[in-house]
């Protein structure tokens, strides 16, 4: 099996291909459809580990080493990397590629005799740019397969010779099943070799229901579940975000500002002793009648509402502390004093004569 992960490459002034992943088995043509000829070449000589991927993976069974993949496939047909130029003769064609094939695997005929036992015979003499592209094209595949190490044959646009599908994908077709490649000696009886096959088209042929692919397949992958979803499917909860949380505070001590006293706790003259003997010790003047320091603290103190410490007399002897004042009289004691302050009948201005038979008495 042929398999790539995210299989890309970044050209020099652009992605030559986007990440693409995709899978290849053994007796079947896979039709990758890229756009442009160079999308489709770089994805080619990926495909058989004759370019490095700037990213991603490609594997042909179990072995991801690049020179196995190499070792083991073929790239047929790629415009100006392996195409066969159209100066050549047949002839010469043939002795090329045959002379690329592994020493192990490289047959011992020569070229002629080669084409004649494969049936090209009626090619010979004949000009590269003369033959049918469905001729030209099994001709291709043929020398490919002279190598038995093949396992894995690449063929680059095939399409771009005739838009009639019918004229290539009937030849990819029986090479994957395995019924070329199998040498002069193949009769009825002989095992197939059936191989991976990949076509990278432009266009995919109407009517196709085999394996297809496109290039960039993977470049958009479908986004995993998000944290929240996960979250949620295991019954845990996110926190809520900052904003939300300092909203919550506020709420919170407004609710407590406004419960009124001795709900949540004891009013401030319900103190417990312990507390009162508390503030006793940090307060000097209430313990043992002298005034405290009046440096920082009792400007504190000052600004807290506590009234001012009484200065010390000329002796040292700290003055006695002020009286408290007065709590102020309710409303309607005030009134009261004001009517008994007017002058009632009996408060009646005395003469002089009346004060001095006063005083005498009183002496």
């Amino acid at each position: 099996m042929l398999s790539t992960n995210q299989l890309h490459i970044i050209g020099r002034r652009h992605t030559l291909l986007p990440a693409t992943t995709v899978e290849a088995h053994k007796g079947e043509v896979l039709l990758i459809q890229a756009d442009g000829q160079e999308r489709r070449t770089a994805l080619s000589l990926a495909l058989t580990g004759r370019m490095k991927p700037s990213s991603g993976t490609v594997a042909l069974g179990r072995d991801a080493s690049m020179a196995a993949l190499r070792r083991r496939s073929t790239i047929v047909d790629a415009p100006d990397v392996n195409a066969p130029e159209h100066h050549l003769t047949v002839h010469s064609l043939a002795s090329e590629d045959l002379a690329l094939v592994p020493y192990k695997f490289r047959d011992r005929t020569r070229p002629t005799e080669w084409l004649v036992t494969r049936g090209f015979r009626d090619l010979l003499g004949k000009w590269v740019e003369e033959l049918e592209p469905a001729r030209l094209l099994h001709l291709q595949l043929e020398l490919a397969l002279a190598d038995h190490g093949v396992e894995l044959v690449v063929v680059d646009s095939p399409d771009r010779h005739s838009a009639d599908a019918g004229t290539w994908l009937p030849l990819l077709e029986l090479a994957a099943a395995g019924r070329m490649g199998l040498g002069p000696e193949a009769t009825a009886q002989t095992p197939p070799r059936p191989l991976l096959v990949v076509g990278v088209v432009g266009r995919l042929p109407d009517g196709w229901e085999g394996p297809s692919a496109v290039a960039g397949n993977a470049d958009h992958p479908v986004a995993h579940p998000s944290a929240q979803s996960a979250a949620q499917s295991d019954g845990t909860q996110n926190p809520a975000p900052a904003d939300e949380l300092v909203e919550a505070s506020d709420a919170e001590e407004a609710a407590i500002a406004n419960v009124p006293a001795g709900v949540n706790g004891p009013a401030e003259g319900d103190k417990p002793a312990a507390v009162a003997d508390a503030a006793e010790a940090k307060d000097p003047a209430s313990a043992d009648g002298t005034a405290p320091d009046t440096g920082a603290a009792g400007a504190v103190a000052g600004e807290a509402g506590d009234p001012p410490a009484a200065p010390a007399d000329a002796g040292g002897e700290p003055a006695p502390p002020a009286a408290p004042a007065a709590p102020a009289a309710p409303a309607e004691s005030t009134a009261e004093a004001g009517m008994a302050a007017q002058p009632g009948p009996a408060d009646v201005e005395l003469s002089d004569a009346e004060h001095q038979g006063i005083q005498k008495d009183k002496q």
